[in-house]
């Protein structure tokens, strides 16, 4: 039982030692600051209701407007999100529509095109024409001749022996 009790007294040392130095160190600011938050929080909810059963009525109106305050703050912000979404939206639409209008812009070239290619068919397709037959013998014959030239390479001799 004893050495039980000594372990258990051993560990808590062991954490009272490790929070101080996380305490010390500036890491226990986020741990005071979450509780200032759940006090307020508590109090904000508990404020009214004790100020009414104390009879301070004027300081339950104070309340009641910051918390109206707060509630148009919370509307204008949702309004801020939705002109942000919309604007987005809006953004998004411009983008689309420079798209088609290139689409638009390509596919009317593409018409000019094939607009040409049929005006030239029809301009080519009156023509006939007909095949021709070309005679071989009819064509005559083209000889060149020119002198001979004679080329002499002189001989060379590599000895590698020596290496």
């Amino acid at each position: 039982m004893k050495s039980m009790q000594r372990w258990g007294w051993l560990a808590a040392g062991v954490i009272a030692l490790g929070l101080n130095g996380i305490y010390h160190d500036g890491g226990a600011a986020w741990g005071r600051r979450n509780v200032g938050q759940v006090i307020e929080r508590i109090e904000s909810h508990t404020g009214p209701v004790l100020a009414l059963a104390a009879g301070r009525a004027d300081w339950f109106l104070t309340q009641a407007k910051l918390t109206a305050t707060q509630e148009q703050t919370v509307s204008c912000r949702a309004a801020t999100s939705v002109a942000r979404f919309q604007t987005k939206m809006a953004r998004t639409q411009t983008g689309m529509a420079r798209i088609e209008a290139l689409s638009a812009q390509e596919e009317a070239a593409l018409a000019r095109i094939e607009a040409n290619r049929a005006r030239i068919e029809a301009q080519v397709a009156p023509a006939r024409f007909e095949p021709t037959v070309f005679n071989p013998m009819v064509c005559p014959r083209v000889r060149v001749r020119g002198p001979r030239v004679q080329i002499s390479v002189p001989v060379v001799h590599v000895d590698l022996g020596s290496m």
